[in-house]
């Protein structure tokens, strides 16, 4: 059989040429300056500003300034105007209407202390023979506080207290919720990267094998090729293409994920025509420095923490009011006499002192048993969840550093899968192996290079749950991180 110079050409172009889809595969990432890049920073403001969760906890500060006012409501000074008329019967058979009218502020003040001043005008022929009251107005002041149970500590004052601490619950319920959103969405945009990267190698391995397929025909035809190496080479183009299919669809199902964080107007965005962005530099060598610093900024900020030393706050709170219900209940009052029938006699001032307490005390001490057992509890808690946290970034930091280890094994297993690959071709221009083997190689090649995007994003990702734990997400995107200053492409 003769073969002509043109079709040896053509088969050198088909086993030479054919590296160069592998040699993208080295840098997964098209190389394309375009305002359609998705970026994670774009994603993560999409959901500062538009993500109805995070918009949802944000009217816990709505809550707490309700909390607060309705609490302050309890010491609002009311203006009272009371009119009382009596019906009396003198000698004779006549009667005659008397009474008065009180006009004054009451008072209440967080400690306890309760008053009231205002005026009094008679009402009618008003005789009593030391007051001139139908002519003129008598002033009144009444105050009444407590020596011992609700002086400074009683439970309208503790609830005023536990109001005022609303507006920071609501501070770190945000932060939380802000947490999870961002490592939520973190984590899945780095899957919808590494799906769409692998899309991208399928569609270059399809279109090596179709290119090599029409070669394969003309060479059929020219008498320099068997029609077997031309079923073999279709065959292959069907298979990529079953692959391409299969990562197309994994896109999507990863752009669907990925749209429940990316709101604008209340409305989803689907990121299908965006392009994923080049991996960032990864950083392959950690320190301890970075763990316990992230430890450290940890235990102080993360919201878990800080919510729960807040509900023990709030518990010490409720625990100094069930002290002070121990108190025997002694009340001093200064006030004058407002009733009708008191009042026709002359206008008077009544001093009491009153006290009473329970024998057994059984509501005080069961409270105070209920918030002891509650302070012991929330203790418990805030040392397993200070645990927790120390864990979460340890547990990162492990991700991290395995994830870059991967990294580097992954490269050097892509490296290798390029060499056999290289060296198959080779062969196979020598007759010494079949095309079947040579797909083999290239197939290796393709699953080295996803292991590649797979080990790379998950790298990401471990960084994403390593600023999680750390706390540098609370505030937003204001903290640069400590694996953000210095940043590169790969």
């Amino acid at each position: 059989m003769k073969v002509n110079q043109t079709t040896i050409i053509g088969m050198l172009i088909v086993f030479v040429a054919t590296p160069l889809w592998a040699k993208e595969a080295m840098n997964i990432s098209l190389e394309r300056k375009n305002s359609n890049i998705l970026t994670l920073q774009s994603v993560l403001e999409r959901v500062e500003k538009g993500h109805p969760l995070l918009k949802g906890s944000r009217t816990e500060k709505i809550v707490a300034s309700g909390k607060l006012l309705k609490a302050m409501g309890q010491f609002e000074p009311s203006i009272v105007n009371d009119y009382e008329l009596e019906r009396l019967a003198k000698n004779g058979g006549t009667t005659a209407s008397v009474g008065f009218n009180d006009t004054f502020v009451e008072m209440r003040h967080p400690w306890g202390i309760k008053g009231f001043a205002g005026f009094r005008a008679g009402i009618g022929s008003v005789e009593v023979a030391d007051l001139d009251i139908n002519d003129s107005n008598q002033p009144l002041l009444g105050i009444m506080f407590p020596l011992l149970r609700g002086l400074i500590t009683n439970p309208e004052h503790a609830e005023l207290k536990k109001s005022s601490l609303a507006e920071k619950q609501a501070k770190f319920e945000i932060q939380q919720s802000r947490q999870d959103l961002y490592l939520g969405a973190a984590i899945q945009y780095w899957n919808w990267v590494a799906a769409w990267k692998a899309m991208e190698l399928q569609k270059r391995a399809v279109a090596v094998a179709e290119d090599r397929f029409k070669q394969l025909e003309k060479q059929a035809e020219a008498g320099a090729r068997a029609k077997f190496d031309v079923i073999e080479g279709e065959q292959e183009v069907q298979r990529r293409k079953d692959k391409l299919i299969k990562s197309r669809r994994q896109v999507e199902k990863e752009q669907f994920k990925l749209a429940l964080f990316l709101w604008e107007n209340d409305a989803l965005i689907v990121p299908d025509s965006f392009k994923a962005p080049l991996f960032p530099q990864a950083r392959l060598t950690y320190s301890l420095k970075s763990l316990e610093e992230g430890k450290r900024r940890a235990a102080t900020v993360r919201p878990e923490l800080q919510l729960i030393g807040l509900e023990a706050e709030f518990n010490n709170i409720d625990m100094e009011v069930a002290e002070n219900n121990l108190f025997p209940d002694l009340n001093v009052e200064v006030q004058p006499t407002r009733k009708p029938g008191e009042f026709v006699l002359g206008l008077g001032y009544r001093f009491g002192v009153q006290l009473s307490f329970p024998f057994n005390q059984r509501k005080a001490r069961g409270e105070l048993l209920q918030m002891s057992g509650k302070a012991k509890r929330l203790k418990y808690r805030q040392r397993f969840r200070l645990k927790k946290v120390i864990m979460d970034v340890e547990n990162a930091h492990s991700a991290v550093v395995r994830a870059a280890e991967r990294i580097k094994v992954s490269q050097k297993a892509l490296l290798l899968a390029k060499q056999l690959e290289k060296g198959e071709r080779t062969r196979f221009n020598l007759g010494a192996t079949s095309l079947l083997i040579v797909n083999l190689r290239e197939r290796n090649v393709i699953k080295a290079a996803e292991e590649w995007i797979t080990a790379k994003a998950d790298h990401q990702k471990a960084l994403a749950l390593f600023k999680w734990s750390t706390g540098e997400w609370v505030n937003g995107l204001t903290f640069v991180g400590i694996h953000e200053k210095k940043k590169g492409r790969q």
